[in-house]
C-alpha cells in the first residue's frame, strides 16, 4: 500500500476476537494498551466511514464476550458480529468471508487478538487470495513475545504490511487540518492521554 491517502481509504477494517478472556491472555503487550489501540481503530473507521466487520469466536466460553466499547463506538456492527463457534481461521467460517466479500473493498486493515492465532490464519488467507493486508501489529498480541514476533515474521514474510496504531491513523488521516484529520488527531490525544 502507499501513502497515497485515497488508496490508505479504500480499505475495509477487520477485527478479529477482541474479547475480554482472549485479551487476558496475551503478555506481549500490554491489556490496556492493546484495547486502546484497538478501540482507536474502531474510532477511525466510524470518523471515515470505512466497513468494518467484527468478529468472535465462543463468546459463551474462556473468550468471553468482545470489548463492551465496540457496542458503543460500532452499533450495528457490533450487532451484526459474525460469532464463530470456534473455527479458528475466521476466513474459513462462510459467515465472516461472505461478510469479508461483501465489502467490496481489495485492501484489509487487520487486527486481531491473539497474533499468533486468530490474525495470522486468516491474514495468509487474505494473502493467498490476492488482496493487500495491512496488520495492525500493536492492536493485537500473542501469549509470549517471541510467539507475537515469529507470528508477525510469518505474516510480513507472506507479503502483509506491517503497522503501529498511530502511523496507520496517520496514514489514514492524511492531513490534521481536514475535518476528519481533526477528528483522528482528538481520538489519538485522548486515548493517550487517558
Amino acid at each position: 500500500m502507499t501513502d497515497n491517502r485515497a488508496s490508505w481509504r479504500d480499505a475495509a477494517v477487520l477485527l478479529i476476537d477482541h474479547q475480554v478472556g482472549t485479551m487476558s491472555w496475551v503478555k506481549s503487550i500490554s491489556f490496556e494498551e492493546m484495547k486502546r489501540n484497538a478501540l482507536m481503530l474502531a474510532q477511525t473507521a466510524r470518523i471515515l466511514k470505512l466497513p468494518v466487520v467484527l468478529t468472535s469466536s465462543m463468546e459463551d466460553h474462556a473468550q468471553g464476550p468482545l470489548l463492551s466499547e465496540l457496542a458503543e463506538i460500532l452499533p450495528q456492527q457490533f450487532q451484526s458480529r459474525i460469532q464463530r463457534a470456534g473455527i479458528v481461521n475466521a476466513m474459513h467460517d462462510d459467515q465472516f468471508a461472505a461478510a469479508v466479500k461483501a465489502t467490496g473493498r481489495r485492501t484489509f486493515i487487520v487486527a486481531g487478538v491473539t497474533n499468533d492465532v486468530c490474525t495470522v490464519f486468516p491474514v495468509l488467507t487474505l494473502l493467498e487470495a490476492g488482496y493487500e493486508v495491512l496488520v495492525v501489529a500493536d492492536a493485537g498480541g500473542s501469549p509470549g513475545k517471541m510467539a507475537d514476533e515469529l507470528s508477525l515474521d510469518r505474516m510480513q514474510h507472506a507479503g502483509a504490511t506491517l503497522l503501529g496504531t498511530n502511523q496507520l491513523l496517520a496514514g489514514l488521516a492524511g492531513d490534521w487540518s481536514t475535518p476528519e484529520g481533526g477528528q483522528i488527531v482528538e481520538v489519538i490525544g485522548q486515548a493517550l492521554q487517558a
